[in-house]
């Protein structure tokens, strides 16, 4: 499996992946449609970044960064085929992230999930990331907030 960034031709897979996990545990909000409808000019084209994970150069995962006001970055958008959890391909795009963050100069990477992830948020622990308390979202499903300083 191999990370890569994100071009336009990936566009169907990144929105795919997502509505299927998105949809599976939640209802696809707004906000989902919006931001997947138009990943180039909501993520990358506002200083963000995605990243597609390819197995045979087939999009099997991928994860976004999108720019935040404070200098941070949001992780958001981050999903592995149902039949590659747990394979250690979440790891790698986190890792991904993390270095990525440190490249574009950012002071933290920030999510918002759902405590009814729990191997997500075993994962997000394990990786730096700690809790803060609730914030403002546009998410119904987002109840954990978290964040990893750089």
């Amino acid at each position: 499996m191999t990370i890569v960034e994100f071009e336009p031709a990936h566009a169907e897979a990144f929105r795919l992946l997502n509505e299927a996990w998105i949809s599976k545990y939640f209802t696809l909000e707004a906000k989902d449609r919006e931001v997947l409808a138009d990943p180039q000019g909501k993520i990358i084209d506002g200083g963000g970044r995605i990243f597609m994970a390819l197995k045979d150069g087939v999009a099997v995962g991928c994860v976004a960064l999108m720019k935040m006001d404070d200098g941070g970055f949001e992780l958001a958008k981050m999903t592995v085929s149902e039949d590659l959890r747990g394979s250690g391909l979440g790891r790698m795009l986190m890792q991904r992230c993390i270095e990525a963050g440190e490249e574009l100069g950012a002071t933290r990477l920030y999510l918002e999930t759902n405590s009814g992830l729990a191997p997500a948020l075993g994962l997000y622990r394990t990786m730096g990331f700690r809790d803060l308390a609730p914030a403002e979202t546009p998410y119904v499903r987002a109840d954990v907030f978290m964040e990893r300083p750089y």
